[in-house]
Order: C-alpha cells, then structure tokens, then sequence
C-alpha cells in the first residue's frame, strides 16, 4: 500500500516537472527582445506610411492649394528646422507645465471625490450622476464661464484643465471601488484591515487597474481641454503650443501649423505609451499577462 502511494507520488511529480519543464522551455523558445519590440513597432510604422502616402495623394489631387494644404515633404522640412528652434522649447515648457499642474489637482480631486462618492451612499445619491453629467460635457463650454470669472488669465485655463479631467478621475475611481469583491473587503476586515488601512492595503489594490484606466481616460480630458484653452486665451508674454498654433493659423502659415499638430500628436501618444507600460506593469503584477508572449 505504501508502495503504491509512493509510486503514485512520484508520477504525479513527475508529471508537474514536465509540465513546469513545457513551460520553461516555452519561454526559453519565446521570441527576443528585439523581435517582440520590432513586432510591436511595425504596424505602428506601416499605419504611418499609409497615412502619409494617403496625404500625399490628396495634395497630388489638388483638392486644395498648396499654401492651405503642403505636402508632407514641406511639413517635415518645416518641423525639422521648428524641432531646433528655441520657441518649440519654450512653449512646450509652458504647455508641459500647465498639463502637470492641472492634471495633478484633478487627480487630487477626483481622487477624493470617488472615494467619497464610492463609500458614502448619501454622497452616490447627490453627485453619482452629476459626475457622469460633468465628464460627458465638452470642455469648451466652460471657457465663457472662466473667462468671465478669471478673464484672459492662467487660472481660466487651469479652472477647465481641472473640470475637463476631474470627472473622469472619479469615474474611475467609483467603478473600481464599486467591483472591488466583498470576500476581499471581509477577509481584510478579519485580517484586522481598519479605516485608512483597508483602503490602502485592500481597497486600493484592488481597484488599482479601474483607477488607471480613469488616470488614462482624465489625462486626454485634460489634455484636451489644455488645447482648446491655449487656442482660446492667448496671453502675449508667455509663449505655449496652443498659442504658436493660433500664430500659425492667423498668419496662414500652413506648414508650421501642421508641424505643431504633429508635435502635439507626438506628445499624447508617448503619454499613452506611458499609461500602457503602467498598465502591462499592473496586469503582470495581477498575473493576467501571459509572460511568454510579453
């Protein structure tokens, strides 16, 4: 009998190493580095030739002129010599610091107003739907409201910044908290998990992906809402991106307007890399991402 159970033992872990030992062997024969970094670039590279061959035709086709639409051979000439030059430096600097600070204070506040919203039902009843309402208004219809109360001013950009993203924040914030699974709250409360130790050792982790899709979702609300107030309130003695594509606009220098365009395209999609990387980060750490093929 006792043969039998060792026998039996020694299968069963014979079969686990072989599994274990598939396993590793699946990973050894993973791709490299460089051919997972290639394959994660080259649609990106291809959806970006065929973007500009599509430009490139449509000018070709003179649909419009050449000094309302350049081809893309000017437009990259031009944001060559605009990459080199100190006012790209300066009002990126200028942009980059609203978009920090704004960003920053609705993370701050959207942050406290889900939790709030999430945990106390009186708060759900009287600002769970007003949040939604909040994010799902354009953040061009704040404008006249803060120009009338900060008139042509930084604190009107940074009041639609916050408004823009806030929202979305919160939203995240709610959702996550709200498919936090009971069983965990229960076995933290048991464990001795108390007030403030709940949320960050329970709650918080959680709701962890939920909250970085809101972060993701209020950084394009605040960046978008960064633009249309750059464009809007211009102020002469600070120079930022928004105002050098008035500039662009109002003197009709196409390719230079353009070139700006691509310099703020650039700067959302290295932002969302950012936000991607936190997010394969999470999920590895979740173990919902498959190690072999990452």
């Amino acid at each position: 009998m006792a043969s039998d159970i060792l026998a039996g033992s020694a299968r069963t872990d014979a079969e686990i190493s072989g599994l274990d030992a598939l396993e590793i062997a699946g990973r050894e024969k993973g791709p490299s580095r460089l051919r997972r970094l290639w394959s994660a670039t080259w649609p990106k590279l291809a959806a970006l030739a065929m973007a500009i061959a599509i430009w490139q035709v449509v000018v070709w086709s003179g649909w419009k002129e050449p000094w309302a639409l350049p081809g893309p051979t000017v437009v990259f000439d031009d944001l060559g010599h605009y990459l080199v030059s100190a006012s790209l430096w300066e009002g990126l600097a200028t942009t980059a610091r609203r978009a920090v600070v704004g960003f920053a204070a609705a993370v701050a506040v959207g942050l406290l107003l889900g939790l709030g919203v999430a945990r106390v039902k009186v708060l759900r009843a009287a600002l769970g739907s007003m949040i939604t309402a909040l994010q799902t208004m354009p953040s061009i219809a704040w404008f006249p409201l803060a120009i009338l109360l900060f008139q042509l001013s930084e604190q009107a950009i940074f009041f639609v910044v916050v408004l823009g993203a806030a929202p979305s924040v919160a939203n995240g914030v709610i959702h996550g908290v709200d498919y936090v699974p009971p069983l965990l709250v229960r076995a933290g409360r048991n464990l001795g998990a108390r007030g403030l130790g709940l949320y960050r050792y329970v709650i918080a982790p959680a709701a962890l992906p939920a909250i970085v899709a809101g972060l993701k979702q209020g950084w394009a609300f605040a960046w978008r809402s960064l633009m249309a107030g750059e464009l809007l309130v211009v102020i002469a003695t600070r120079t930022s991106i928004g105002a050098q594509l008035t500039y662009a606009r109002e003197l009709s220098e196409a390719p230079r307007l353009m070139a700006i365009m691509i310099v703020i395209l650039v700067v959302g999609l290295l932002v969302d890399t950012a936000f991607g990387a936190a997010d394969k980060a999470i999920r590895r750490r979740w173990g919902v991402l498959d190690q072999a093929g990452n």
